[in-house]
């Protein structure tokens, strides 16, 4: 199977791509469901890069005052590194999500009290941001899902220490697909680096397009079509439900013999409820289900991770299904959770 373009623009050297989101119309690929737009929604809001140049300011080591690489730059640094992949296809504005703000003031409101302070008195920064950018003109179907190729990442302030000297900065970023019935964000092992370790910008440029540069796409659909081959009756799902939970209370020496499995216990419960809930990715009309759509419970349960924690466990879902489905041709230690 060979991935092939469906339209192809010319690319646009700039930021300029990045336009308002309501000005981008996909007509063949808009899907009204009932599920959230957003690809991550535990305690995070919507911002704009406007907002995040305008309206922020920059952290800085404070020991040295050296500048932090901004959430700015950061979107900007992975949106260079598409443009470098992916030179004749069409980049989406960015969706970014923001969390944890930090709050200030300028000195001359120092002595002001809370209901006197103006905006221009007061000083915001966010400390978790996560991102996410289409490239629609790259886009499969599995099992009636459109799919875009869609690449992102994620910042957060509170894994530095902003009381030394400048050091090494941590990013995370991605690359996968999003799910356009649901927007949950389908993302391989290969598709993600949890912890890119930086001193610049240029840094982040070379390890970003080393990324993208190894990502197989290919594989990982191939991966994720298999999952429609493969189904759990409604017992081996109730039991997926109840050994999950059981997981979470397993003795560490017994714990660590099986396969690692990040969601918690109040996502395996979104889960479940889903399960019966769910229009698009709930049981069949036989009680039985395909991992496929158990993949995109997960998935979905997992945007209600904080920000810091939502790629972890994204790779983690895509790596504990497919042991599922090898579980179901065979015996291996993924068995555990179905029997």
């Amino acid at each position: 199977m060979e991935l092939i373009p469906v339209r192809q623009v010319e690319k646009k050297p700039t930021m300029q791509l990045y336009r308002e989101v309501e000005d981008i119309q996909e007509a063949n690929y808009e899907v009204n469901t009932g599920h959230s737009r957003q690809f991550i929604e535990s305690n995070t809001k919507e911002a704009t890069m406007q907002h995040l140049k305008s309206d922020c300011i920059i952290p800085v080591f404070s020991k040295d005052n050296e500048l932090t690489i901004s959430h700015v730059n950061f979107i900007e640094t992975v949106f260079e590194a598409a443009s470098k992949i992916f030179p004749r296809e069409r980049i989406n504005p960015p969706e970014i999500r923001v969390s944890h703000i930090i709050k200030g003031r300028t000195p001359e409101a120092a002595h002001k009290s809370v209901n006197e302070l103006l905006d221009t008195d007061k000083t915001i920064y966010y400390e978790r941001m996560a991102f996410v950018m289409e490239i629609p003109t790259i886009r499969d179907d599995i099992n009636g899902n459109p799919l875009n190729l869609s690449i992102g990442g994620v910042r957060a302030y509170n894994h530095e220490n902003l009381y030394s000297k400048k050091t090494m900065e941590k990013f995370k970023v991605f690359i996968g697909f999003k799910n356009l019935v649901c927007c949950n964000l389908c993302i391989s092992t290969d598709g993600c680096k949890e912890e890119i370790r930086v001193m610049s910008h240029l840094d982040l440029l070379k390890q970003v397009v080393m990324l993208f540069q190894l990502y197989n796409a290919t594989r990982h659909l191939q991966l994720m079509r298999s999952l429609t081959q493969h189904n759990l009756t409604e017992h081996q799902f109730a039991q997926l439900i109840g050994k999950s939970k059981l997981y979470q209370c397993l003795p560490p020496k017994e714990r660590k013999h099986l396969p690692n499995l990040e969601l918690t216990d109040s996502h395996i419960n979104i889960i479940a409820k889903n399960y019966y809930r769910d229009e698009d990715f709930g049981r069949g009309s036989n009680r039985a289900i395909n991992l496929w759509n158990v993949y995109n419970l997960f998935t979905g349960a997992n945007k209600g991770s904080y920000i810091d924690t939502f790629l972890s466990r994204s790779v983690n879902a895509t790596d504990f299904i497919s042991g599922l489905s090898e579980a179901l041709n065979g015996t291996n230690n993924y068995s555990w959770f179905i029997e």
